[in-house]
Formats: structure tokens, C-alpha cells, sequence
């Protein structure tokens, strides 16, 4: 990283800032061939599937430090306070997080994103990343982007090609073309490809000179824009409409809904990557994975002796090359190999390793039949904390509710419930009506529908409390929200 350290600030013509590559993050993706613990309400970026952090900390992680300026994040508004919240978590305090109000797929995300970089200096070095890959060697990661540096600077429309090592049918291919005089380790690109059937894989890795597409690029803010003029028009102007549009929210940039809308829904490999002629590639071999399956997980796993991976409550018994995951109960295997167990705590996978690619198709199944494990889980994540499902009946419903230390839920009513509240554990401040009142544990109120409520974690240590709901109508949907500190509707 040398390279990148010793860039002067003059060089980079940030006012008031002494770094070389802008990380743009992009977090849009349900990574559903990992369902049943990606869904879209909770998608892989913020599970811990590859170490102790989330998959969106470590690519933020690496991503930071001397030679990086503070992140651009694109994600939607969903996710918009787990996307805060990881980053808080791990000392990530300055990003800059664009929301999508739709989704547009990478190319419009990295569009917004640049346009907003050139605002401050079109020179700016862009790093586009996926928020849910993992790398192993983040030395040798380093060492690429600073030749992927060096090669933008030029004007190089930069992506990095990873070392085959498999005949790998989930990954797009690069194929290598001559070097470039003048920068070292790179290339030029003589084609990209996609996805190839299993036979296509295996010629490519036997004839050498291919590289998967890892989908990573690096570029100027300046070059991906006329790039863009040239061969996505419609994506360019729509997403500085947009941007144009924004309006600020707490600590994010909303996107104008209408225009961004009108963006085609394109990734930049099509975009741009497939078109350009300023394509160049530095082969890179970094470990690296799109953590895209559960075959993925096992690739990347510890493994015991018989070459299974395991993760939480797992049972295995003359297993082999397994991968088994509990979020929840137990989960024993017996006797089998090369199998994937998956339990949560509402849906539980079972296929063999090589059907890891075709999850998706569940997925698909699930939501035509509009069945909500298709794409929520029974725990869902809100700015204060989260609530969770423990039973669901004709007229009531049960949830457990998990408030965090200083946070308070909207002032509110409902229409069709009322509810009873139980505190398990902690303090809860509670307003009803014009009143009052601090609830300590085991302690209980009752609001009858139609009442004016909000409830408050004044405490230190987190509040959890029983909500016993009852009435006609229970959807999340029957919320009227008078006042609120994260600017909901």
C-alpha cells in the first residue's frame, strides 16, 4: 500500500483531505441462494457468514484506513439504519450512505455515486465493491489496487480479475489480453464472458489466460461519466436527475424517487465494462469469494477431519464434506455426504452441494406463493431494535419486543389492536395518551385501540418486553404514526 500512502494531497485535490481511493459500497442485493438466512429483509451483508463481523464490516474494514477516504454507500431505504448501525459498530462514522428508493441494479447505484464524488472533484479515484464478498488475503488486495490506481490515473476503465482455481459455473470470466507498457501487472481485456455450463468452465481453466470476473472496478469519477455518456445515456441522465433531486434525511442522501425510477435496470458490466474501450484488468489472486452459495460457506469453512463445516447447535455423525448451520435447535446428520443443512428458526434446507447454485428457485416458490418466509424473517430489525413473532392466532398475536438504551419507538396509533405490554427485562417509559408511566420488570399495561402510545428504553441496559396484540386486523400496516425520530411515515 505504499503507493497509495504516498500519493500527495495536491495529487488528489481533496480540500482538506490526504487519501487516494474513494470505496463505493454497494449494498442492494437478497443474495437469495442463501435463503433460508438471506432474505430480503435481512440479506447476507449483515449476517457474520465468514468471521466475527458482518460481511458489509469487513468489506468496509478493508476499505479503510491510510489510503482510503471515507466510504460512499448505496443502499435502499429499508435497510438504510442496519446499513448506519454496522458501520457505527465497527468506528465507520463519516460515510456518506445514497439511498435507492427502487431498485436499479449496480450500474445507476455507481452512477449516483460518481456524480455525487465529481461534485467535490471529477479526478476523484472511485473503488466499486459488492458489500457481501470475502477476501482472504487483504495484503495482496492492496498490492492490486494499487496498480488498479495507477492504471485509472491513466484513464483506465479498471476491473480485477481473479485466479481460477475451479471450473466455476456461478462466475462471469474475464479473458486476459496483452500487457500494458508503462503499468505494471496490468492488461487489456480482451473479452468478458458469461456464465459458462460446467464443460465451458473446464476448457477455459485447462487453456489458461481466463480470470473470473470478480465485478470489482476502478476507475475516475471523470472516466466512468464519459463512459457512461457514451454507452448508457439513459442510465446517466436519469441518475443525475435524481441526484440532482436529493433531499437530505438525518445522515442519508435520498435519491428523487421519479427520476431514479426512470433509471433502466442495468448492472455496469452490460452498462459500460462489456463496451468500453479503456477496459483493462489486473489479475489478482486474493481469495476471494462472492460468498454466492452455500457450497461458497464450505469452500471458505474450517473444516474437521472429515471435511464438514459447522456452525451453532450441530450433531454430525459419519457425515462427510457437509456443510450445517443451526440459528436455532439442534440439527444432527447422520450418515450422509456432501450435503447442506440449514435450520433457522422458521425454515429449514436440506440439498446436496452441487444443487447450491439453484436455491433461488425456492425462493421464487415461496414468493408466488406469497408466503412471507420467502422474504422476512420472524425477527425484523428497526432503528430502536427489533421485534419478533413468537405466536400468531385467529384475533391475537404475540411478539417479543427488544428496545436498545436510549431509543424510542414512534408516537403512534392503531386503528384495528389493542395491546397489552409485559417488561421482561429493563425500563420502559411509556406514554398513553396524555400520561406517563415507568414500567419496571413484570410489570404490564394495557392500550386500548385507538390510543395514543409510544414506547421509551430511558435506561442502560436493554428493554425487552411481551406484546400481546388483539383485534381484527394485526398487519404491520395499521401504524399511524404522529411523531417519529427516524423520519418514517
Amino acid at each position: 500500500m505504499d503507493r497509495l500512502a504516498n500519493v500527495s494531497a495536491a495529487e488528489n485535490k481533496a480540500p482538506g483531505r490526504d487519501f487516494v481511493i474513494t470505496p463505493v459500497i454497494l449494498s442492494g442485493g437478497t443474495g437469495s441462494r442463501l435463503w433460508p438466512v438471506s432474505r430480503q429483509s435481512f440479506p447476507k451483508q449483515f449476517w457474520p457468514l465468514v468471521s466475527e463481523n458482518s460481511l458489509i464490516q469487513d468489506t468496509a474494514l478493508r476499505a479503510a484506513g491510510a489510503g482510503f477516504a471515507a466510504p460512499i454507500m448505496v443502499c435502499n431505504e429499508d435497510h438504510r439504519f442496519l446499513v448506519a448501525e454496522h458501520l457505527r459498530d465497527i468506528g465507520v462514522a463519516d460515510a456518506r450512505i445514497i439511498l435507492e428508493p427502487v431498485g436499479r441494479n449496480s450500474a445507476p447505484a455507481i452512477a449516483a455515486a460518481a456524480l455525487l464524488a465529481a461534485e467535490d472533484d471529477p479526478s476523484t479515484v472511485l473503488w466499486m465493491l459488492a458489500a457481501d464478498a470475502a477476501i482472504k488475503d487483504v495484503s495482496a488486495l492492496h498490492g492490486a489496487l494499487g496498480k488498479a490506481y495507477a492504471a485509472a490515473r491513466a484513464g483506465h476503465f479498471v476491473t480485477f480479475g481473479i485466479t481460477a482455481d475451479k471450473p466455476e459455473t456461478g462466475y462471469g470470466y474475464i479473458e486476459v489480453g496483452p500487457a500494458l507498457e508503462g503499468l505494471s501487472g496490468v492488461h487489456n481485456v480482451s473479452r468478458f464472458l458469461e456464465k459458462p455450463e460446467r464443460a465451458g468452465a473446464v476448457a477455459m481453466l485447462e487453456a489458461g489466460g481466463y480470470l473470473w470476473n470478480s465485478g470489482m472496478f476502478v476507475f475516475t469519477a471523470q472516466t466512468l461519466l464519459e463512459e457512461m455518456r457514451i454507452h448508457a445515456p439513459e442510465v446517466l441522465a436519469a441518475a443525475r436527475r435524481a441526484l440532482t433531486g436529493r433531499r437530505a434525511d438525518l445522515d442519508f442522501i435520498r435519491l428523487e424517487p421519479k427520476f431514479f425510477a426512470e433509471c433502466p435496470d442495468i448492472s455496469l458490466d452490460y452498462a459500460v465494462a462489456e463496451h468500453t474501450e479503456r477496459a483493462v484488468v489486473v489479475p489478482a489472486d486474493i481469495g476471494w469469494s462472492d460468498v454466492g452459495s452455500w457450497d461458497a460457506l464450505w469452500a471458505l469453512g474450517t473444516k474437521d477431519e472429515a471435511g464438514n463445516v459447522a456452525h451453532g447447535d450441530v450433531l454430525l455423525q459419519d457425515a462427510r464434506n457437509c456443510y450445517v448451520r443451526s440459528d436455532g435447535m439442534l440439527t444432527a446428520v447422520l450418515g450422509v455426504s456432501d450435503a447442506v443443512v440449514v435450520t433457522t428458526e422458521d425454515a429449514v434446507l436440506v440439498l446436496h452441494r452441487d444443487q447450491a447454485q439453484n436455491v433461488k428457485r425456492i425462493v421464487e416458490h415461496l414468493k408466488a406463493s406469497k408466503r412471507h418466509e420467502g422474504h422476512a424473517h420472524n425477527r425484523m430489525y428497526r432503528p430502536w431494535g427489533f421485534y419478533e413473532q413468537l405466536i400468531q392466532g385467529e384475533r391475537f398475536q404475540v411478539k417479543r419486543i427488544y428496545v436498545n438504551p436510549g431509543s424510542k419507538l414512534s408516537l403512534q396509533k392503531h386503528f384495528n389492536r389493542a395491546e397489552h405490554w409485559v417488561v421482561v427485562a429493563g425500563t420502559a417509559l411509556v406514554t398513553r395518551d396524555e400520561s406517563e408511566m415507568l414500567l419496571r420488570e413484570n410489570e404490564s399495561v394495557y392500550l386500548p385501540l385507538g390510543c395514543v402510545h409510544r414506547l421509551e428504553n430511558p435506561g442502560k441496559i436493554p428493554l425487552l418486553l411481551i406484546e400481546v396484540q388483539s383485534g381484527g386486523y394485526l398487519g404491520e400496516d395499521d401504524i399511524v404514526r404522529i411523531e417519529d425520530n427516524y423520519g418514517r411515515q
